[in-house]
């Protein structure tokens, strides 16, 4: 695909939906679950606009993580994150049926433990950003034919849409929301927290237990001039790139037994990258790139296939939600010549509702495991370093206790195995240690 033509596609998008419209805005009034968040409403001002088609909220969570043993050096490290977002019903505001907004962004700040201390391929929290305020995400979208389909246009993460699994929400680390492979070996990260860009979703579900989605990204959402960290090349989310290569993601998903019985999941899926990439050991004429210095091979396009699957094995009687017993996996694989990281799984197991009068605490144990390809082990091989790179492993237990409506605190615990992928210590007599880490997180939803 030519990167000139997927502005063209984002565009039309935005204009031709509206004249199929007829289907409800799905955006509902206060963008959070109502027994999910403290009851603010000073002056009855959320009430009030909540009747215009404006919902508004937010949260706002603080944790401190610290690892006594292990990682490149030991520590401790505090952060916090607020986030706000509106969504609006644009029917109420004069325009057309089934026309929904929404807009986020956080202010984050603080340290992170994996960068400061840990040195680990998957971050030990998914909150964890360089310190900034920061536009996310502003789109549109338009709910169509019954709301079977949706168009969704604008500043878009693919991390909410692809590749979720109910089991991975449970946990801290931010490699059970946007998985390591990805996060290692997409520019910039990927389309995900915190660096949004401007797409086009399209989701088909013609019932309430099959669909198709598909996205469109730009493919980088800070540019490939950006040297160093990514997140400080676009600081406020405001970058908007349309000229990179685009990515294309497509998933198919199937659920059964959602409302009673034992209830599952299953997500089949994969991605292109439409652009250019470097061979992680040899360069054009062949030779290791560890020995001549220069680039790597240039190989065009990056790809990877993923399947996701949840199981409730045990549901708590006469819950109407999906409470119990639920176990959990995903795995990926992507290319071992072009990739940092060729091949991801995990798989867990969580509790929830399983205390009588602590319905909504849950308990979620999980292991997850991110294997680096053979050609970047090769490279660390041809370069004579002490260790060579091979994998990183997490084992991680946490426990989510609702406090009051709207405030859980979060004990956590992570092992990382091979911190990195078995990468070098600072003495570099051999590789960093394996990681204990020892955290808690209070969340405060409004």
């Amino acid at each position: 695909m030519n990167r000139r033509l997927w502005p063209s596609i984002v565009l039309l998008s935005a204009f031709a939906v509206p004249v199929f419209a007829h289907a409800d805005c799905p955006v509902p009034d206060m963008g959070i679950p109502e027994d999910a968040a403290l009851h603010i409403d000073v002056a009855g001002m959320r009430k009030a606009l909540a009747a215009s088609g404006i919902g508004i909220g937010g949260f706002y969570a603080a944790e401190t993580f610290g690892n006594p043993s292990g990682g490149f050096k030991q520590g401790a490290t505090y952060d916090g994150v607020l986030e706000l977002h509106l969504d609006g019903d644009l029917k109420k505001w004069g325009l057309w049926k089934g026309l929904c907004l929404h807009a986020n962004g956080y202010q984050i700040h603080g340290r992170s433990i994996s960068a400061d201390y840990v040195h680990s391929l998957m971050t030990v929290s998914n909150l964890e950003a360089t310190p900034a305020t920061k536009l996310y995400e502003l789109w549109l979208q338009q709910s169509l034919f019954n709301e079977r389909l949706s168009v969704r246009v604008g500043q878009l993460a693919a991390d909410g849409d692809f590749l979720v699994s109910v089991g991975g929400a449970y946990f801290l680390d931010g490699t059970w929301g946007w998985p390591t492979l990805l996060a290692a070996d997409l520019p910039s990260g990927g389309p995900a927290y915190p660096l949004a860009t401007p797409g086009v979703r399209v989701l088909f579900s013609p019932n309430e237990n099959f669909g198709l989605k598909a996205a469109v990204y730009n493919g980088d959402p800070v540019g490939p001039n950006c040297k160093g960290d990514p997140q400080v090349c676009d600081p406020a989310g405001l970058e908007f790139r349309l000229s990179d290569p685009p990515l294309l993601f497509a998933e198919a998903f199937y659920s059964y037994n959602q409302k009673q019985g034992l209830a599952g999941t299953i997500m089949l899926g994969g991605w292109n990258h439409f652009g250019s990439f470097q061979h992680q050991r040899f360069d054009i004429a062949g030779m290791p790139i560890a020995a001549t210095g220069r680039p790597g091979r240039p190989l065009d396009n990056d790809w990877g296939f993923y399947a996701v699957f949840d199981q409730l094995i045990w549901r708590v009687p006469h819950s109407e939600d999906v409470r119990g017993v639920v176990l959990f996996t995903r795995v990926i694989g992507a290319p071992s010549d072009r990739n940092l990281v060729d091949f991801y799984a995990e798989g867990g197991v969580t509790f929830t509702g399983m205390i009588a009068h602590r319905s909504d605490n849950s308990l979620a144990v999980g292991f997850a495991y991110a294997g680096i390809s053979d050609q970047a082990h090769g490279f660390d091989v041809d370069a004579g370093l002490p260790v060579a790179r091979n994998y990183e492993a997490l084992l991680e237990i946490c426990y989510t206790a609702q406090i009051q409506t709207g405030w859980t605190l979060q004990p956590d615990f992570q092992y990382i195995v091979q911190p990195g992928g078995n990468v070098p210590n600072a003495s570099g007599t051999g590789a960093v240690g394996n990681a204990s880490v020892f955290g808690v997180r209070t969340t405060l939803n409004f």
